[in-house]
């Protein structure tokens, strides 16, 4: 057997002991657990998309198309299969979307054997990335995503960019049909997230309007409008469900994270909020809950976040960050809540739908001042202090 031969072998050896790692249950808070494991690297894309296999052309079989990372992905519980639309982010800086499946969810997740091939619109994409899945109501899985492209009024500028909200759908996660991007008049759109049923008959959308492509300026939040249609889908009124808001997670900015989860108390909402430190931006997850039948109503907004960075996750191409695009609640009222740290890797953290909803309507709102977080806390404090006294631990 050649060195070549032999090396290849090695190299499929292992990645196939990576993908196929057992994942283990790791800390919990009593809302969710954390699972011990990122359960998608760079180094679980295949071998064959990064390595010219063929001996002639390749002898010394070097990496040809290196992969920086596999991040922000957006979910779906499909034919019983736990489905990732994965952000795979080669070395060239360009992103792209990619399919992966797991059977139960929390690991052995493994690509599909082709990326997705997403069509282009009139004006092609520079870059996509950070897609949400939604299997809505019409019959179509939606996959909404942010389509980057060179700001043309800036042209000496080659830093400056235009966010927009790309829209593609499919029936079966294999071909993909691509709509117009979607029209707002409130500059530049990211994170847009389709509600997964009609709204007075229209399609209903989670926006953020932004004036710029990375600040948000003036505006920002999490917005909420109405399309007449998804092929050519246009908002013309927006509101804001969910604002920014001094000292708080989301003084920066703040984004819906996928489409909400349905539950008999009302709509579960996932959501990043951004906040500025002296080392930069830190991103976290937070929580909120809407009415039934008004979505864009907040009932519920737990003080604090969700899910922050934490050990490992704070390291990465872009630190101190976790963000999320995807989670599945499957028949059984499970949740998975995948999210991504420090733009570099996947994680996975499990709770339930009852859990949640708990957690959202016996949560105590932020404050907005520090006494008045210690006001809350020490009636927290008094009420367990009476609770022991009463119980011999």
């Amino acid at each position: 057997m050649s060195d070549f031969t032999t090396t290849l072998k090695n190299k499929m050896a292992e990645h196939e002991a990576l993908i196929t790692q057992k994942n283990t249950p790791a800390s919990s808070n009593g809302i969710y657990q954390r699972w011990k494991n990122p359960i998608l690297t760079a180094a679980h894309t295949p071998i064959f998309w990064r390595y010219d296999l063929n001996q002639a052309t390749n002898p010394f079989l070097q990496e040809r198309l290196g992969v920086n990372a596999a991040f922000n992905s957006g979910a779906l519980y499909h034919e019983g299969k736990y489905i990732l639309a994965v952000r795979v982010e080669g070395d060239d800086r360009k992103s792209f979307f990619a399919i992966a499946e797991s059977d139960n969810g929390v690991d052995n997740f493994r690509f599909w054997d082709y990326p997705i091939n997403l069509p282009e619109t009139d004006r092609p994409d520079t870059n996509v990335y950070d897609m949400r899945l939604t299997k809505h109501e019409d019959g179509y899985i939606y996959g909404l995503f942010c389509t980057e492209r060179k700001d043309l009024t800036r042209m000496a500028d080659t830093t400056a960019a235009e966010a927009q909200c790309g829209i593609a759908r499919t029936k079966d996660l294999v071909t993909w049909e691509r709509l117009a991007d979607l029209v707002t008049y409130s500059g530049q759109q990211r994170n847009v997230v389709l509600h997964p049923e009609f709204v007075d008959g229209k399609y209903a959308l989670y926006t953020r309007p932004q004036d710029g492509f990375i600040s948000v300026g003036s505006g920002g939040g999490v917005g909420w409008g109405l399309s007449d249609s998804m092929e050519n889908a246009e908002i013309k009124d927006e509101v804001i469900v969910d604002g920014k808001e001094y000292h708080t997670i989301k003084e920066v900015k703040n984004g819906q994270g996928p489409a909400p989860i349905k539950t008999d108390k009302g709509w579960l909402h996932l959501a990043h909020g951004v906040r500025n430190t002296a080392a930069g931006l830190r991103y976290v997850l937070y929580v909120f809950m809407t009415e039934l039948e008004r979505p864009w109503v907040v009932t519920h907004r737990p003080g604090g976040h969700f899910i922050a960075p934490k050990g490992s996750e704070r390291i990465g191409d872009v630190s101190n960050v976790v963000f999320t695009n995807g989670w599945i609640a499957n028949e059984s009222n499970d949740v998975f809540i995948y999210y991504a740290s420090s733009d570099t890797r996947m994680h996975v953290a499990t709770s339930t739908v009852d859990r949640l909803v708990d957690y959202c309507l016996n949560t105590p709102e932020d404050g907005l001042r520090s006494a008045a977080s210690v006001q809350t806390r020490s009636a927290l404090i008094s009420s367990n202090l009476e609770v022991l006294k009463n119980l011999d631990v």
